[in-house]
């Protein structure tokens, strides 16, 4: 299997089209994996950035690196976990932009707690920041998105994991099946209003949310990894994937070529999908 770039290590987009320009976009977890590289992305297409994060110095390492590109990028403080925090920000952004385009709601926190080790308190954790936190966070944001301009766009991000059984996932699975089923329904509240609602639900991907919990490496250089993905054919494309094969459909999902689609839910997982 190919070695993989780290997530911090920014992918150049050299073919970007400009089709976001005049567009704002937040991006909720924007400082890392692949919050940021969709924020780079959307950056390096025009957009005008707000990346939040709960770690700002990152998020603000981030922006300054858009900026350097040539690109426009804010960085602000967001814990989605917290009502205050998201006001806040809504609060913000309406002051610096009045308006919002594009909403990514990625930002989550990852789970692997076995079954007979996991607390109520744990599993409420889990939910209330990756499942809760992006309803609350689409909720604040909701007046700006309707001052935004036509094709506004909510995509959310979701995770194989959301559609598929897995052992020691009982909270991450159940927030990220919730997500799937919240984007849908989002998508029929709001489809008169032209706005759209989409998500992708990732495979595996190689970021610091998929460190071994040892913090020894990463799940991908496992032989259990290469055992069940490689060694049986389970991950047709033979290798884990980046940041930046989510950022393409990402920009997709929240440009004009995606203009008749909302509602929908697609598997980013280097065919992981197709074997299962």
């Amino acid at each position: 299997m190919s070695d993989i770039v780290p997530s911090e290590i920014a992918e150049p987009f050299t073919a970007a089209s400009q089709r976001l320009a005049d567009r704002v976009a937040l991006v909720t977890g924007g400082a890392q994996g692949i919050g940021e590289s969709i924020a780079r992305r959307f950056g390096a297409e025009g957009a005008s950035l707000a990346i939040a994060d709960i770690d700002r110095a990152r998020a603000e390492q981030v922006a300054e690196a858009i900026r350097a590109a040539g690109g426009a990028a804010r960085a602000f403080a967001l814990d989605i976990g917290d009502e205050g925090s998201v006001a806040a920000l809504a609060h913000s952004l309406d002051a610096a932009y009045g308006r919002l385009d594009i909403l990514v709601n990625n930002a989550a926190i990852p789970d692997g707690t076995a079954i007979d080790s996991l607390t109520i308190a744990r599993y409420r954790e889990v939910v209330d920041i990756t499942l809760n936190g992006a309803i609350l966070v689409t909720l604040a944001l909701l007046p700006l998105l309707r001052q935004g301009g036509p094709g506004q766009t909510v995509l959310n991000i979701a995770s194989i994991m959301g559609l598929r059984g897995a052992r020691n996932a009982l909270a991450y699975s159940t927030a990220k099946g919730g997500i799937v089923n919240f984007t849908r329904a989002l998508a029929c509240d709001l489809a008169g209003e032209g706005i759209r609602v989409n998500a992708i639900a990732p495979g595996y991907i190689d970021t610091r949310m998929a460190m071994l919990a040892d913090g020894s490496g990463h799940q991908h250089k496992t032989e259990w990894f290469r055992e069940v993905y490689l060694k049986h054919g389970r991950l047709p494309l033979g290798r884990a994937g980046q940041p930046a094969d989510i950022a393409g459909p990402a920009f997709f999902f929240c440009s004009e070529d995606s203009r008749y689609v909302t509602g929908q839910i697609l598997l980013v997982d280097g065919g992981v999908s197709a074997t299962f």
